[in-house]
């Protein structure tokens, strides 16, 4: 098998981290990996599969001779190198969302749109972390049926804002009573507490990462009349983002043949039994790949005449993992011909 020379931008983050982890349990045939970060974190050492790799200030002359760049760094990063980087040759496969409605940059969910990975020009885009999970879950029903509309609200653990954010919980949980530290990452104390701000707001009051599912879910699904309303909610949760979703579809769908299509579906499990207390939970969900789904009953608000083709579901999954650095693997495994 050939093996190729990789490289990953922010390696010293959560989803850098990540995506060090995600290789080595897939196996992805390396012959080298490079690691690159600011100057802050150069010649920092880090270990992969028992050998010590020292961090590199990144910079176009530390990529060359790479086959595959990783990007997980900061929108303004990612653009100072990765379209440059796309254009020595190397396939970039980045995490931020500098490029993710560019039309020249496939916007891929291996599970949604595998075809699309095909059309990109050596810039491929990972989508947000919340609309990986959200569409992965529904992707089967969506090719029975054709959704034509959700009503979503996420419940978003704190490792989506970065080590920062776990920092912050982690902090405020277990500092002594009527002493805990000021919020560093959040707006407000995460401890026993949420918010629904994530992003700045728009002219219509929605946040930009509330817009990200529709706008991103528009390009995956080639539909530009998919329609969304969400509510992104930041929970004291540390890993795993739960999403709650009400969807309307072109076709009729029951909540039976919508079980049957996910239980056979690639990238999810079902766990849908809340008689006996099975449903997804971010205890069950993190550290490994798979959005798990269940609650799948009939929305009972929705009028008459669509009322067999609405579907609530509840989904959850590691925003870390398969929302961010397995999806981006994935997709160089597809690229490179290993899926």
């Amino acid at each position: 098998m050939k093996e190729y020379k990789v490289g990953i931008l922010g390696a010293t983050g959560a989803v850098g981290e990540q995506m060090r982890i995600v290789l080595a349990e897939r196996n992805f045939p390396i012959s080298e990996l490079r690691l690159f970060g600011s100057s802050r974190s150069a010649g920092t050492e880090i270990d992969f599969k028992g050998q010590k790799i020292k961090v590199q200030e990144a910079s176009l002359e530390a990529f060359k001779g790479l086959d595959l760049l990783l990007g997980a760094a900061e929108n303004d990063v990612a653009k100072q190198y990765l379209p440059d980087a796309a254009k020595m040759g190397i396939l970039v496969v980045d995490n931020s969302s500098a490029f993710r409605l560019d039309p020249e940059v496939p916007l891929v969910i291996p599970e949604v749109n595998p075809e699309d990975v095909a059309k990109n020009k050596g810039l491929i885009a990972n989508p947000n972390c919340a609309t990986i999970i959200a569409l992965a879950a529904v992707a089967s029903l969506h090719r029975k049926a054709r959704i034509r509309r959700m009503i979503v609200s996420t419940y978003q653990a704190v490792s989506g804002a970065g080590k920062g954010g776990i920092e912050d919980l982690m902090n405020q949980v277990h500092a002594p009573e009527g002493e805990a530290p000021a919020p560093k990452t959040f707006p407000y104390p995460i401890a026993f507490n949420l918010f629904p701000h994530i992003g700045g707001f728009n002219e219509l009051g929605y946040s930009s990462e509330e817009m990200k599912m529709q706008n991103e879910g528009r390009k995956m699904l080639h539909d530009p009349e998919f329609m969304v309303s969400c509510t992104c909610v930041r929970v004291p949760v540390i890993r795993s983002h739960a999403e709650a979703l009400t969807i309307e579809f072109e076709k009729e769908i029951s909540p039976e043949e919508a079980r049957e299509l996910i239980a056979a579906a690639p990238g999810v499990k079902l766990c849908d039994d809340p008689n006996n207390k099975q449903y997804p939970m971010p205890l069950l969900t993190s550290d490994q790949d798979l959005v798990y789904v269940g609650r799948i009953r009939r929305d009972i608000s929705a009028p008459k005449e669509i009322y067999n083709k609405s579907l609530c579901v509840w989904c959850c999954g590691d925003q870390v993992r398969k929302g961010a650095a397995t999806n981006a693997i994935q997709i160089a495994e597809i690229a490179f011909g290993l899926a």
